[in-house]
């Protein structure tokens, strides 16, 4: 089916980046990228019931995808990166989920994470990044009681708990968000009352890690368990501005501020804040998704005679439409999405920031490529009929994944109130705003 790509001007301006994170010199462009990403369709479609059943990526799919250096799209170019820009980067992760969704998920969720190396002392950064095969993720505070931070010579004394670790099988090196307190513990706020935070980041191998907890209906490889630490030192040096958010990103309009000290990346990218990379990548995943399972249901349309029907699929006016309508739909949200975010770049690189308006477009066109998607997806497994619900077929386990994308946060219809509180003159909500 048809693919969204970027024009031939955008490619040409700015799109190759070095392969340092693979050892060599030769640079991709855009579409190489992309590329690199959709050429693991075939070994991610046959491994895809050794990933659901282990709840893991079995370590040929690592090794496959580490070897395309799939797993440090937006890390920094000075520890290995490709430091990709977003357009491309959504492009690459929907390429991966045409094979299978948990193995993009993980990496959606390792790159929103590794944002966090863009604030990171050199040395630091380095020491987490430095080995081509590793791997970082977050998870989100798992409620009360709450992460605290103690301070300690050099250092924090962390205890907490987190949750939904996407990828952490895979991972060297877990972070925590964290209250920051004083020597007695209490919470530290700011003037205006809000908690002081930091994200600690410390080795996997430190965490007490419940890999028991994960029993989902889908997205189950993406292993994403709960970890928790109870009194570990982290240095000072291994910690981060709370969620790799700087203070001045992810502003209310009108508002300024200036340039955060610890992002030490300045490259365009780093005039993003993790939220957009964790969206644009993580609502990729439910595009891949969409396409894979309209091919699959255009292969089988193909041959399938339907024994109560009076013409096979490919005769049948009705599915020409419902495939027609499918793509346009999976079509139109993924182009709408790669648009804004070329424009963004620009207007990151013209202006050094992004302006309020494109921050809100862009939360609709994640949460919208989710919804169309999970629409198509709907579609085609009721026109597959019988068939779809075997698991001898990919249908069903698409199905199950589609649906799982579309109730985590970014799917939610929840998140458009901010956009329609924003046309409407009202004080919008920055809750997930990029």
């Amino acid at each position: 089916m048809p693919r969204t790509r970027r024009s031939a001007m955008s490619i040409a301006k700015d799109e190759v980046t070095t392969m340092e994170a693979l050892g060599a010199t030769r640079v991709l462009n855009s579409r190489e990228w992309i590329e690199r990403g959709r050429a693991l369709r075939p070994l991610l479609d046959a491994a895809a019931p050794r990933i659901e059943q282990a709840k893991d990526l079995p370590s040929d799919v690592q090794d496959a995808m580490h070897e395309a250096g799939l797993f440090r799209l937006v890390l920094p170019r000075s520890v290995g990166g490709a430091e990709l820009d977003l357009a491309t980067y959504a492009q690459v992760v929907a390429a991966i989920a045409e094979g299978d969704a948990s193995a993009a998920w993980c990496v959606a969720q390792t790159a929103g994470s590794s944002i966090a190396a863009a604030y990171l002392e050199p040395r630091a950064a380095k020491q987490i990044f430095g080995d081509p095969r590793s791997v970082f993720t977050f998870g989100f505070t798992s409620g009360q009681p709450s992460c605290r931070a103690i301070p300690a010579k050099g250092g924090w004394i962390v205890n907490g708990a987190w949750t939904f670790a996407s990828g952490n099988r895979l991972c060297q090196w877990l972070g925590g968000h964290c209250q920051l307190c004083d020597e007695n513990g209490t919470p530290l706020r700011h003037l205006d009352g809000r908690f002081v935070e930091r994200s600690m980041i410390f080795p996997r191998a430190s965490a007490m890690v419940r890999e028991d907890l994960w029993d989902v209906m889908g997205l189950c490889g993406t292993g994403s368990d709960s970890y928790s630490v109870t009194n570990l030192f982290v240095p000072t040096e291994y910690s981060v501005v709370p969620r790799a958010i700087a203070r001045d990103q992810q502003l209310p309009e009108g508002v300024h501020a200036e340039p955060d000290p610890e992002r030490r990346e300045r490259g365009t990218l780093y005039r993003f804040t993790s939220q957009a990379v964790f969206q644009t990548g993580l609502s990729s995943v439910a595009i891949g998704i969409a396409r894979a399972v309209l091919d699959n249901f255009i292969e089988l349309a193909k041959k399938k005679n339907p024994s109560s029907a009076i013409h096979p699929l490919r005769d049948d006016t009705w599915i020409h439409a419902r495939i027609a309508q499918a793509d346009a739909k999976i079509g139109a949200a993924s182009a709408w999405l790669v648009k804004l975010l070329e424009d963004a770049w620009e207007e990151c690189e013209t202006a050094g920031e992004l302006s309020f308006p494109t921050r809100v477009k862009i939360r609709t066109a994640c949460t919208h490529q989710i919804t169309e998607s999970r629409e198509a997806v709907d579609m085609i497994f009721l026109e597959a009929g019988a068939t779809a619900i075997f698991k001898s077929n990919q249908f069903e386990r698409r199905f199950r994944d589609i649906h799982t994308v579309s109730q985590q946060v970014q799917g939610n219809i929840a998140r458009m109130q901010s956009v329609g509180q924003y046309y409407l003159g009202m004080k919008p909500q920055l809750f997930l705003l990029p």
